[in-house]
């Protein structure tokens, strides 16, 4: 993967540059949003890594402009700014995952490998994804079960994806906030608990086995054998 890097604080630059070549990765740098566009023509890359403060511009006025020239590779955004509103103004305006500052290196690769993980199937042609009879085409965004086409929210087959992605591995409420909503809020909110309700109405409610399973105390688990 090649990753720009747009960070003005040179320790942090350099901390990024050599755990990420480590880690293996193609490391760009640019310390301003004038240096950022520069590189971007005149080379292609596979993800940014981008710092909220820069000294030229707002950070999330250079996602703006990234995704205004239709880039569509994901962004990463980094901050010291940790409140909830920060975030989600940062996913509103184009960016694909955001992490607070101080954070921890190993999380961020995983990270980077998780936005990679979702591009490359957003993108993959004619993915289709199986857990018993239930078949979830991701290119063509479309469901069945058992041959039957069922009908989903853009929320709910993204949750659905989700969950089949993860078949077999128990998925807490934190993770689906995070991974489907972009969120860190309360993991014992409703909002999952609901969203589990509508996929059981739509997946499960006329089949003989029941996909989707409650695990008490810990989340949710997708799998077509008790």
């Amino acid at each position: 993967m090649k990753i720009l890097v747009v960070e003005d604080d040179l320790r942090i630059s350099s901390f990024l540059q050599k755990g990420l070549r480590e880690a293996g990765f193609y490391i760009g740098l640019a310390s301003s949003g004038y240096e950022t566009r520069n590189l971007m023509r005149a080379e292609s890359w596979d993800l940014f890594i981008v710092d909220v403060m820069l000294p030229d511009m707002d950070g999330r006025h250079l996602v703006q402009n990234i995704r205004h020239k239709k880039i569509d590779k994901p962004v990463l955004m980094l901050s010291a700014l940790g409140e909830a509103e920060d975030k989600v103004k940062a996913l509103d305006i184009g960016a694909d995952d955001y992490l607070t500052k101080p954070f921890h290196f190993p999380e961020l690769i995983s990270r980077i490998k998780a936005l990679k993980r979702r591009f490359d199937l957003q993108y993959e042609r004619d993915q289709i994804l199986e857990c018993g009879d239930l078949k979830v085409n991701v290119d063509a965004n479309t469901v069945e079960r058992a041959g039957q086409e069922i009908i989903l929210s853009a929320k709910e087959f993204r949750f659905l994806v989700f969950l089949i992605e993860n078949k077999g591995r128990i998925v807490t409420r934190t993770e689906i906030l995070k991974i489907v909503w972009g969120t860190n809020m309360d993991p014992f909110t409703s909002v999952v608990d609901v969203y589990v309700s509508y996929l059981r109405n739509k997946i499960d409610k006329n089949a003989s086995v029941k996909l989707i399973k409650t695990i008490k105390n810990r989340g949710y688990i997708l799998m077509a054998d008790e």
